[in-house]
């Protein structure tokens, strides 16, 4: 467990190292910047770690991995975020630890959560996930809503009991106009982001880069990164 802490240690301050670095390259603040360590694969054991380590922001996909997870270590200070396409017959155990749902993409998921978190008598920051790969009426490769259908999300979710809207989250897509372009794909929320904002105030979190572009992330403006393998290491072939 020694070795383990080290390990998580050492990877913890070298991303540290890259969030500070990228913050003074774009004339930010480090404290406008949330680090979201994505622990989707690994052990309760390692949450715990990095806990102690000054983690307080954790993320899953899967919500038979996050459930025993997030039950184990509840006597942690943490904030748990849900970033995986979400099926509604498991937002009900979502909706029991998550404190935020990044991947907000459709109306029907969106009714889901608001009865689910009015039945756990919670309130759940939700992130309408933009799918920049999609095109209109189209949902992304990785989930999400393609721009233009990003107000309606935005209004169905503002609207609901038991739901607050926070803001954006993207996945840099693999295809599509923004391919290979991360930095502009990022931008590019960014400029949605202030749309939103006009009619939304309050939804400003942008939750976008990952361990390898967490550069291009921060320098367009994200609030929030999400990093699992520069933390965690590379993470094990799912069976």
């Amino acid at each position: 467990m020694t070795d383990r802490r080290t390990q998580l240690a050492e990877n913890l301050a070298r991303v540290e190292d890259r969030i500070a670095s990228a913050c003074a390259a774009a004339g930010r603040a480090r404290e406008e910047v949330t680090l979201i360590v994505v622990t989707k694969t690994y052990p309760a054991s390692d949450v715990r770690i990095l806990h102690g380590l000054g983690v307080r922001h954790v993320a899953e996909n899967r919500d038979q991995d996050a459930a025993p997870k997030a039950a184990e270590c509840a006597d942690l200070s943490l904030t748990w975020h849900f970033v995986g396409q979400l099926q509604t017959n498991k937002v009900r155990s979502v909706a029991g630890y998550a404190d935020f749902v990044q991947s907000v993409d459709r109306v029907k998921l969106v009714t889901a959560l608001s009865a689910a978190a009015v039945r756990e008598g919670r309130e759940l920051g939700c992130l309408v996930q933009v799918a920049l790969d999609a095109e209109s009426g189209e949902r992304g490769v990785r989930g999400g809503v393609a721009p233009d259908g990003i107000e309606e999300l935005a209004a169905a979710v503002d609207s609901s009991p038991g739901l607050r809207l926070d803001g954006l989250m993207t996945v840099a897509p693999l295809a599509g106009p923004y391919a290979g372009r991360r930095r502009a794909a990022f931008d590019r929320l960014m400029e949605i982001s202030s749309r939103l904002r006009a009619d939304h105030p309050a939804a400003n979190m942008v939750s976008a880069g990952m361990s390898s572009d967490l550069e291009d992330a921060v320098a367009a403006g994200a609030t929030h990164v999400r990093i699992g393998t520069a933390v965690l290491g590379v993470r094990p072939r799912l069976g």
